[in-house]
């Protein structure tokens, strides 16, 4: 019995000499087995030590083995994880951003370790680069994330594990990507309901994250009855007649392009460039603006906003002031156009007020603010006054009476005027007046100290 144990005992000898890195000298006697090294012959004591109590070996070692070196440096660079997948996606777009790229990286991911450590922090960089690669509003570029967890080791075994929330940040992480992409307007599809039904369980919160988003998208799909395409028109002709015509509340209103967008090459040899004018009118605007006074004015304002999604469009209108009370006329209701299909119990004009009740208290003002009349309306490239004068030029050939009516231009800077203006060199009139006021601040301080 006692011989087998000897040859265990050279055996670990052999492997503890090997991890120390030092030659040693074994000696077989009868009590049992020595190990003695060059160096060191009074530690026989302490090598043996670690067979019974593994509590020594780490004070005996001088230096770190390179297997201790790499554990420690990622578990220093544990915290950094989000950081480096960021760094992942950022290498992956140095030359381009597509939906190729991005899978790609997923792929890398997926590939690089079996066990996926920090797929966490990998799917809330991805969710967060996802615009950048433009893959948003792509389907199966949110089950590829999904299907990065790893698969039934998340799943409740038990009612304990699903009463306490088994998983929380795995389940959260989760949540967060079907909000995302509920923000954008996706619905999930039968994919998505497969991969959390293998990766969370049938009772988990992204579970019924995905029951309440497939239970209300269906009920608001179709709840505007205007919708907005997600790829808008990139020609602005087209955005600007998909806007005017968004705007108009009258089916019958006519668009007009009274100018394309066009470059044209003076005699000096400069480029100048025409920009595009598209304008809307309908045949009631037409008609009230043949009414209108030639001796009060009609007014062009803007620019205004409109938004299409993230695109910002902007307008202009062609009003006037609300007409005084003493030139209103009060248009009379003809009897002879009725004709003989009038009928006394279904007249087809009624003097009451159908909108009051008898429980109805009008004690409180309401204080009603009457605007002007609307003409026409019109998108353009440039908002300056020459460009509109143009459309105003357009309008006088169906309505000629605006040859008469003076107009006024009342024109905020637009946003192509803002750019512009911060880099612009100052013409010598503006330096003169800047000159003029520099000038006049000391008299005004010279005064004040008499």
């Amino acid at each position: 019995m006692n011989a087998p144990r000897h040859l265990l005992r050279i055996q670990c000898i052999g492997y503890v000499a090997r991890f120390l890195g030092k030659p040693v000298q074994r000696v077989i006697l009868p009590a049992g087995a020595h190990l003695q090294t060059p160096g060191s012959q009074h530690n026989y004591g302490q090598l043996l030590r670690p067979f019974h109590c593994s509590a020594v070996c780490s004070t005996s070692r001088p230096s770190q083995t390179q297997l201790e070196k790499t554990v420690e440096d990622k578990t220093l660079n544990k915290d950094k994880s989000l950081v480096t997948h960021d760094d992942l996606f950022e290498r992956a777009a140095r030359d381009s951003k597509t939906k190729a790229d991005f899978n790609r990286v997923v792929d890398v991911f997926s590939k690089k370790d079996i066990r996926r450590r920090g797929h966490v922090e990998f799917i809330y960089a991805a969710l967060k680069k996802m615009p950048e690669f433009g893959v948003e509003r792509d389907i199966t570029v949110y089950n590829k994330l999904l299907d990065v967890f790893p698969k039934e080791v998340l799943v409740p075994r038990n009612f304990i594990q699903r009463m306490f929330n088994h998983y929380p940040r795995q389940q959260e992480c989760g949540v967060q990507l079907l909000e995302q992409m509920e923000n954008y307007g996706l619905m999930p599809n039968v994919e998505t309901k497969v991969l959390l039904a293998q990766i969370f369980g049938e009772k988990s919160h992204p579970m019924r994250k995905y029951q309440r988003i497939m239970y209300w998208f269906p009920k608001f799909k179709h709840a505007n009855p205007f919708p907005v395409p997600h790829v808008l028109p990139s020609d602005p002709v087209e955005l600007a007649r998909f806007s005017l015509t968004r705007i108009a509340d009258d089916l019958d209103a006519k668009i007009t392009i009274y100018q394309y967008p066009s470059t044209d090459i003076t005699e000096p040899g400069e480029e100048v460039m025409r920009p595009h004018i598209v304008g809307i009118q309908s045949p009631d605007q037409r008609s009230l603006l043949a009414k209108h006074n030639p001796c009060r004015p009609v007014f062009v304002e803007g620019p205004f906003p409109l938004w299409l999604r993230k695109t910002c469009a902007h307008y202009y209108l062609l009003r006037a002031d609300p007409i005084p009370p003493e030139e209103k006329v009060e248009e009379e209701f003809d009897l002879e156009m009725i004709g003989p299909e009038q009928s006394l119990f279904y007249p087809q004009r009624v003097e009451l007020d159908l909108e009051r009740d008898m429980g109805d208290d009008f004690s409180f003002s309401v204080d009603d603010v009457e605007e002007g009349p609307v003409y026409a309306m019109c998108m353009a490239g440039q908002g300056d006054q020459a460009t509109l004068s143009q459309w105003i030029s357009g309008l006088q050939e169906t309505c000629p009476i605006l040859g008469q009516i003076p107009t006024v231009f009342r024109l905020d800077s637009g946003p192509r005027e803002l750019q512009t203006s911060s880099g612009a060199q100052q013409t010598p009139e503006q330096e003169v007046e800047t000159e003029q006021i520099i000038e006049e601040e000391p008299l005004l301080s010279q005064r004040v100290k008499q």
